[in-house]
């Protein structure tokens, strides 16, 4: 694709005259200390992969491999490693240019235990800039694992430091980064050129990774007022000798004025040029509207959404998805659509021609040809396109002792869900959102609450699932109370939806109606019965004085045994409240004739009584 894609390029260069654009090549200097005969400080390439230590310095030995010396190979395979040994200085491998790619000898240098990787050019040329391999390798998994800092030096050196080395001499030097950037003053300006196609392979999938990784950053670092950032696109134009034809219709806008490669290089399939132009014009213009009202890193949210919710794989690259984006982010949609204007006139759009101007090369910068770029304090950022690699350039853009604290911790607090939840789901009723904090900007992801995991896209739709799922906002199922009875649609296991539950019909979600089982004959069918409908239910009689079986539909009639059986227990009762009646009589007759007697004998004492005889001896006195 790159090959295409350079083409287009140097057909919108021609057009303006200049099919040689300046491309500049970034560099850091190389400070040879040892030995004497080579000492001296020279210029080298930064590659475009691993990781530059911007702002920093790296001091280390040189080793030339006895075999192996292009590198494209493993070092085990030779049993070498180049891994320092303790107190001993780090390891810089030097090695040929050719026979492979940049980025394979640097992974295997890398893997043996090297601190830095120098290519020694093999002829005599103004220095280049080593890049990734072109598409059909640019998938090689290693890629993105390269850490180690790379640079490209002169013939000349290599040859000198190799002559040094075969006479048992050690090369040491000091590779620095500390003038790679301008770092004037306490605020970083950069640029990130970029494309909404995300149909171009491992290089679109990495910068769209790095944006999300990148986003939180690149907020807080906007938010305070540190930095001063400004997304950019390229576009061609189309030869004027070819504006009618079918490849210039399908790939430009507004009469070949602008123009993207086809995003599949298929123009019988999928996307055409012409759609990644007007999403990169929706993006600037996004970038326009959210500046002028103050919170430009909502740019950060709408790429990284977009992304997420309207990928050309799911079909859903339209307009239509993209303005349920804005909406969800609060940006004004009719200043937006008014920016990007009418895509069919014959005439300029203000925001695409600025960017095409903004393109070639003013002061140090040099023209912007590879995506993605990105640009700091106007000096291209070479190396891997990673979060820490690019937050360690952007703080060596600053000038000494006025870093901000993001520079000194990875610790970053973001606020974003306060305002407008962060564009993302949330039930307001059962106060929950699918918004999270982290470090790397907001996210939406459906939460945990309570135990209850909820699922779904984290935008527009999160839904609760698994056991006790119906106690957060009942499942987001139906619910309803009449007539003392309450029914839920939701199943507290581990079932997924909402049911309607027995007697009652809908979706369980918005609605539940009542079943009429007399009606519809469901219930209740015998010859005797007599069906009456309930909210949720029903009631069934039988005639006759019969008794119904629910779980029968049927009636059966009374036994006769059953109203003997009630005799005999009323019979029992009777008879047992009658003895305890005549127990209490008697009772309470002998303790009336117990209590007489006893008073009887005690007056008998001091009284003569009727009924005592006269004869009654009295002792002396």
């Amino acid at each position: 694709m790159r090959e295409n894609f350079g083409f287009l390029i140097c057909v919108w260069i021609l057009l303006w005259g200049n099919c040689l654009g300046r491309f500049v090549v970034e560099k850091n200097s190389l400070k040879v200390t040892s030995p004497e005969s080579i000492k001296g400080v020279y210029e080298c390439a930064i590659g475009n992969f691993g990781v530059p230590q911007y702002g920093g310095t790296l001091v280390g030995t040189v080793v030339y491999p006895k075999a192996n010396q292009g590198a494209c190979k493993i070092f085990d395979d030779f049993d070498i490693s180049f891994k320092s040994k303790p107190g001993g200085l780090p390891t810089f491998l030097l090695v040929d240019r050719g026979d492979c790619f940049f980025t394979l000898k640097a992974w295997n240098a890398q893997k043996a235990g090297a601190a830095a990787i120098l290519v020694a050019d093999n002829k005599d040329e103004p220095l280049i800039t080593m890049d990734t391999p072109e598409e059909e390798n640019a998938n090689a998994e290693y890629l993105q694992n390269i850490t180690i800092p790379s640079a490209l030096v002169s013939k000349s050196l290599g040859d000198s430091i190799k002559k040094a080395l075969s006479l048992g001499e050690m090369v040491n030097m000091n590779l620095d980064w500390t003038e790679s950037l301008p770092h004037p003053d306490e605020r970083v300006e950069y640029e990130f050129w970029t494309n909404s196609n995300d149909e171009c392979g491992p290089k679109c999938d990495s910068q769209m990774e790095f944006v999300k990784n990148f986003k939180g950053a690149a907020q807080i670092l906007e938010q305070k007022g540190y930095t001063q950032f400004t997304p950019h696109y390229i576009t061609w134009y189309c030869p004027e000798a070819f504006i009618l034809s079918k490849q210039c219709k399908s790939q430009c806008i507004n009469h070949g004025r602008y123009c993207a490669p086809d995003p599949e290089q298929d123009f019988s399939r999928g996307y055409d040029g012409k759609d990644v132009v007007v999403q990169n014009l929706r993006q600037a213009c996004l970038f326009k509207v959210a500046n002028e009202s103050g919170k430009p890193w909502l740019w950060w949210d709408y790429v990284t959404d977009f992304a997420i919710r309207c990928p050309m794989k799911d079909e859903k690259y339209t307009k239509e998805c993209a303005d349920h984006v804005i909406r969800s982010l609060g940006v004004d949609l009719t200043k937006i659509d008014k920016c990007i204007g009418d895509t069919e006139a014959d005439v300029d759009n203000p925001v695409l021609k600025a960017e095409q101007d903004t393109q070639i090369g003013k002061g140090s910068r040099g023209d912007v040809t590879i995506l993605p770029t990105l640009v700091i304090n106007n000096r291209q950022y070479r190396g891997k396109l990673d979060r820490g690699a690019v937050l360690k350039a952007i703080c060596a853009g600053f000038q000494e002792t006025t870093e901000p604290a993001i520079c000194l911790s990875e610790d970053i607090e973001t606020n974003e869900c306060l305002e407008n939840n962060g564009g993302c789901w949330q039930d307001k009723n059962a106060n929950i959102t699918a918004c999270r904090d982290t470090f790397r900007g907001r996210v939406c992801e459906c939460p945990i609450v309570n135990g209850v995991k909820f699922s779904g896209d984290g935008y527009t739709h999160c839904e609760a699932s698994g056991a006790l799922h119906c106690e957060i906002n009942n499942g987001g199922c139906w619910r309803k109370t009449q007539d003392g009875r309450t029914y839920s649609a939701c199943v507290d296991d581990h079932s997924h939806g909402c049911k309607c539950p027995p007697g009652f019909k809908g979706d369980g979600v918005n609605s539940c109606e009542d079943v009429d089982e007399c009606k519809e004959k469901l219930a209740c069918q015998c010859p005797e019965c007599k069906c009456k409908n309930t909210w949720g239910s029903y009631e069934c009689s039988c005639s006759g004085g019969s008794l119904y079986m629910r779980e029968h539909d049927t009636c059966i009639g009374k036994h006769a045994s059953t109203r003997v059986s009630w005799g005999y227990v009323w019979a029992i009762i009777f008879g047992l409240v009658a003895a305890g009646a005549a127990g209490y009589a008697f009772y309470k007759y002998r303790i009336r004739r117990y209590m007489d007697s006893e008073i009887r004998a005690i007056m008998a004492q001091y009284m003569p009584l009727d009924n005592q005889p006269s004869n009654v001896h009295h002792p002396d006195i």
